[in-house]
């Protein structure tokens, strides 16, 4: 009995022993899949939660994104199938350049079999048709043996918008320096010309064949000088003499006189805001740029129409202005002249402001209206834009900033004649031509005139001349010296004296962005007879015109 409990029980303990074992060895098993089984769970929550996070990346990024391979569309986010105006499931397993203009397929085509990694500019085609402008950027993404491009597109519509804006600005810059340097030379030709026909003029009776043709040469040279003014404006050269204006009432002033212009056929409307506001403004450049943009209106209008003028006071926010190279922010007036016109199109709009440029025939214009208007409205600190289309009109935009400030009373216009004087003046200028020819003038008014070819002369006159020098005559540009500089020299050597400005455009020497400062005397070559001895004796006269002191 023992003997065969003993088998027994040592058979149980064997096989206990044995499954115990096993079971040890399933449990290390079951162990080693939990785990097995968890990492993979773990991996797989991982790469699920990078791939979310891939597509959320994809799909808040800015520009398109897509992968290809050999061309064909694998994937690509929503801004990309937005871009184009598709779903993303539209565009997937097609070809690129599908979306591509000829020209640029054949571009794509020749980079995605040489593999090549670059940035460049193509052309897209929009689902409805529309060309746009993309820049493209591709990388090269090798995995599990095939060849997967990476392509980042970004529609530079907006981009090359600016890149034209600044490009235009830098042309209109570069033709406004040569136009100021231009017509500075110019009027210092007509100053003479003007001059000596006037004085041809006056020796002569009226019934004189010569009377009459010193009077046609005198017409010519005043039609010049108003080129030159023109061009002076469209440069940005010209001197302004600006004072605080409500818009209202000088629109409201020159539409009796652009009723008479416009004619008959054409309807004006005036739609003025009653908080239109105040501008600084030389009124005179400002009614002239609004007489340009009322007859260009009228010439848009043959069989007739309607011109209405708008005013508004509008708030600006970094507004980037088409063809400005400047973003407008802040409080402004808005000048808005529209028409129903034939309009014109986008290219004859883009240039409409060069000067010379114009649509009519050359006996019809010179092409410098819109030129006039633009350089005006620049140099007062503001913009103007143009909307337009064959068929539909026109209307310009004029920006200028906006003043809280009272607006001022006009400034009374000096009497006619040539008021004359026995004072000293001290005549400064470079060109020889104008020299003699002003001092001949002022002479023949009753002055002492002391004559100096440049600042260095002048300097010397002031110091050992032994009488009272009354007043300075001074060109503003010259070589060795400024007229200004020369102005602060003579108030230290002078004390009291006077001082008038003689010039063809000011370069800012005189003023700040050519805008005439307080107290500050100008007479702008080509000038009459009659305009130099008034402005002489009004400076004569005044008590606030002497020279800055240093």
């Amino acid at each position: 009995m023992l003997g065969w409990k003993w088998i027994c029980a040592a058979g149980l303990a064997a096989w206990g022993t044995a499954f115990a074992v096993a079971l040890r060895r399933a449990s290390a098993r079951a162990d080693r899949l939990a785990r097995e089984l968890s990492e993979r769970l773990r991996v797989e929550e991982q790469l699920q939660r990078s791939e979310q996070r891939f597509h959320l990346f994809s799909e808040a990024a800015f520009e398109g994104l897509l992968i290809h391979e050999r061309g064909a569309i694998l994937d690509l986010n929503t801004a990309l199938a937005r871009m184009f105006g598709y779903e993303p499931a539209e565009m997937i397993g097609r070809q690129v350049w599908e979306f591509l203009t000829p020209e640029s397929q054949q571009e794509v085509k020749t980079r995605v079999e040489a593999l090549v990694e670059a940035s460049y500019e193509l052309t897209g085609v929009r689902r409805n048709g529309e060309t746009f402008p993309i820049e493209v950027r591709a990388k090269n993404m090798p995995w599990e043996g095939r060849n997967l491009r990476v392509v980042a597109v970004r529609d530079i519509t907006e981009r090359k918008r600016l890149e034209r804006q600044l490009s235009e600005a830098q042309k209109m810059e570069a033709v406004g320096r040569l136009a100021g340097g231009v017509a500075h030379d110019f009027n210092n030709l007509l100053t003479v010309i003007v001059g000596y026909t006037q004085m041809l003029m006056e020796e002569l009776p009226e019934g004189d064949p010569r009377h009459t043709a010193a009077h046609e040469i005198l017409n010519a040279a005043q039609r010049a000088a108003a080129l030159a003014r023109q061009l002076l404006a469209f440069g940005r050269r010209q001197v302004l003499q600006p004072r605080v204006i409500r818009i209202n009432a000088l629109v409201e002033e020159m539409s009796k006189l652009l009723r008479r212009v416009i004619g008959e056929h054409i309807e004006m409307r005036l739609e003025l805001g009653p908080d239109a506001g105040n501008v600084r403004a030389d009124p005179t450049q400002l009614e002239q740029v609004l007489l340009n943009l009322a007859l260009n209106a009228r010439d848009a209008m043959p069989e007739g129409g309607s011109l209405t003028i708008r005013t508004a006071r509008v708030e600006l926010e970094a507004r980037q202005v088409e063809g400005m190279d400047v973003a407008l922010s802040g409080p402004f007036v808005l000048l808005a002249v529209e028409d129903t016109g034939h309009g014109m199109d986008e290219a004859t709009r883009r240039r409409i402001f060069e000067p010379f440029f114009s649509t009519k025939p050359l006996a019809e214009g010179a092409g410098l209206g819109l030129a006039v208007v633009y350089g005006t409205v620049r140099q007062h600190g503001g913009a103007i834009e143009v909307e337009s289309r064959p068929g539909r009109g026109t209307v310009f935009r004029v920006y200028l900033p906006s003043v809280e400030e009272p607006a001022q009373a006009a400034v009374e216009k000096p009497a006619e004649g040539k008021p004359r004087g026995s004072e000293t003046l001290l005549l400064v200028e470079d060109e020889a031509r104008v020299r003699r020819m002003t001092r001949r003038l002022l002479e023949d008014l009753g002055y002492t005139v002391l004559e100096a070819p440049d600042p260095a002369t002048a300097q010397q006159i002031c110091r050992t001349y032994e009488g009272t020098i009354h007043m300075l005559v001074t060109d503003v540009i010259m070589p060795q010296m400024s007229g200004r500089r020369l102005a602060e020299i003579a108030a230290r050597l002078r004390p009291g004296i006077k001082v008038l400005y003689l010039s063809g455009y000011s370069d800012g020497e005189i003023g700040r962005a050519e805008v005439l400062e307080a107290g500050v005397n100008l007479l702008a070559k080509p000038f009459s007879v009659e305009a130099l001895a008034r402005k002489v004796r009004e400076v004569l006269d005044s008590a606030g015109s002497r020279a800055p002191a240093l």
